[in-house]
């Protein structure tokens, strides 16, 4: 009988690499206070203008002459208030033009990812994504679904970068994968297809674009018989849903992110699953496994997917992302695809 899968919690990434880029809660914290003190600054360079006034009220004609320390008051609010004025001013700015190639970015995303088909043959299909809410985040995580002469194939990926670069790496690899889908005899041939189309893209980029030119990726064949197919390309490892137990499907050999293959020197190599009747299999980026909340804790996705196996299919993708949301507070961090796939039972 399958086990469980292991928590996540203390383990916050499926695909055992270095963080990079990621916003931790020490950084979270400091802009955070940046953005506080500017605040705070406009509302003392405020203050001491209407100080200034008070000051050159009680210094008028009537009252007698303006004194030194009213004369101070009133150099240091007519200089300090522009100041902060121009500053808050342009913190404001830039945080809605941040936000502005942020929704950008993540409708563009939105409208990439085609809804999939409810069902295909004996199979059923659920997929959903969030965008980031912290600007510029959005953009990158992609998925899809293609019948075509070999079985069905699915793809779940995530593209080293954010906004509309993302965006538009991203409609590289879908429409390489659409393509290949078709046509290549072998999961492997589809993966060196995304692997060439990775690496023309990459060589349009200028040098200073992105520092992290690379997609990871999860490639699954699901033919007619009680089995599957997959091919890692350094993305976390999907999850076997068997008679209500959850456990985690690791490659014998991973292989080398979209982008990095002649880099690493790795190959592609397929996997076989059994995957029968009533069984599911749950694909995801890490925007469910590296989710945090408030206190910067992980969400443990895969306790979550046990906790939620025995749940209708519909109900189960409709929960976790759920679960998402309310572990990030409403505010993800990271964009986030999933897809899940179950066999129908006979």
């Amino acid at each position: 009988m399958p086990k469980p899968p292991p928590s996540t919690a203390e383990r916050p990434t499926g695909k055992g690499r270095r963080r990079t880029g990621r916003p931790t809660v020490g950084r979270l914290r400091i802009a955070r206070c940046a953005r506080l003190l500017s605040r705070a600054l406009f509302v003392l360079a405020f203050a001491l203008f209407v100080l200034a006034i008070v000051a050159m009220s009680i210094g008028s004609p009537s009252r007698g002459a303006v004194g030194p320390a009213s004369e101070a008051a009133v150099c240091t609010a007519l200089a300090a208030a522009p100041v902060a004025a121009v500053g808050e001013a342009v913190r404001q700015r830039r945080r809605r033009a941040l936000s502005r190639a942020d929704t950008s970015a993540a409708t563009a995303q939105r409208v990439l990812l085609r809804p999939l088909p409810g069902r295909i043959g004996d199979l059923r299909l659920r997929g959903t994504y969030l965008p980031a809410r912290t600007a510029p985040r959005s953009g990158g995580d992609l998925y899809d679904a293609v019948r075509g002469p070999y079985g069905v194939r699915l793809l779940i990926g995530d593209v080293r970068a954010k906004g509309m670069l993302a965006v538009e790496a991203s409609a590289v690899l879908l429409r390489a994968f659409r393509e290949a889908a078709y046509q290549e005899e072998t999961l492997t041939g589809v993966a060196r297809r995304l692997e060439g189309e990775a690496r023309r893209h990459i060589a349009r980029l200028p040098g200073a674009e992105t520092p992290e030119r690379f997609a990871t990726a999860l490639l699954v064949e699901i033919p007619s018989g009680p089995l599957a197919r997959v091919v890692h390309c350094g993305h976390p490892e999907p999850l076997l849903i068997r008679d209500g137990l959850a456990r985690v499907c690791p490659p014998e050999r991973p292989g080398a992110p979209i982008g990095m293959a002649d880099l690493v020197g790795t190959g592609h190599t397929v996997h076989t699953l059994p995957f029968r009747a009533g069984d599911r299999l749950v694909l995801y980026t890490d925007g469910f496994t590296e989710a945090r909340d408030a206190a910067g804790r992980f969400q443990p996705f895969a306790e979550r997917v046990a906790e939620r196996a025995a749940a209708p299919l519909d109900d189960l993708v409709d929960g976790l992302r759920a679960d998402l949301v309310r572990h990030t507070g409403g505010e993800p961090r990271d964009d986030a695809a999933l897809l899940a796939v179950e066999r129908e039972p006979r």
